[in-house]
């Protein structure tokens, strides 16, 4: 009668307590293609896990850069810092507004040959406005939304309203931001 050789019991790792010092070394990582895998947490992170937070980290990045270029509205930059051309007086309708969105600047025109301008940079969190239905603005972010003719909050989150931006008409042409 054949017998089995014995076979021992399976062994458990060892337990970790949370107050263990840290085993992995304070060497700075290898790089190229003979580097080791990355290790997360003791574990060894596939390259698809490693390259997924490199862009997470990333998009976080640029997220805070875009923000802080936004953000703060009431700066410099939610108006033109020198005289901005916008085209010709006629494109802006007698009794509504354009938005030009390229140069921060809305233009209404509440009277024949009256204009009045804003900024487009919308005064809850620094986006540019994206549409002008009328004479009320749009913010695409929150949805705030602008009297184009007054620059007055229609509805919030905004509580402060679109700053005044200098605007003028000269031969048919308008001319937007300081000096116009």
């Amino acid at each position: 009668m054949p017998t089995e050789p014995p076979t021992e019991p399976p062994t458990e790792p060892p337990a970790v307590s949370a107050a263990a010092p840290s085993t992995v070394p304070a060497v700075p990582p290898a790089t190229g293609p003979a580097a080791p895998p990355a290790v997360v947490a003791g574990v060894p992170a596939s390259r698809r896990a490693v390259l997924r937070g490199a862009v997470l980290a990333g998009a976080v990045g640029a997220a805070g850069v875009g923000l802080t270029a936004c953000g703060g509205a009431g700066g410099s930059a939610d108006r033109p810092a020198g005289p901005v051309e916008l085209g010709a007086a006629t494109d802006v309708p007698v009794g509504g507004a354009k938005l030009y969105r390229d140069d921060k600047v809305v233009v209404s025109q509440p009277a024949q040959g009256t204009f009045k301008a804003f900024s487009a940079v919308c005064t809850h969190q620094g986006c540019v406005v994206d549409s002008v239905d009328g004479t009320t603005v749009s913010c695409p972010c929150h949805g705030s939304r602008f009297d184009a003719l007054t620059g007055a909050v229609v509805q919030g989150p905004a509580t402060r309203p679109l700053p005044a931006v200098a605007v003028k008409e000269t031969g048919g042409t308008l001319t937007a931001g300081p000096a116009a």
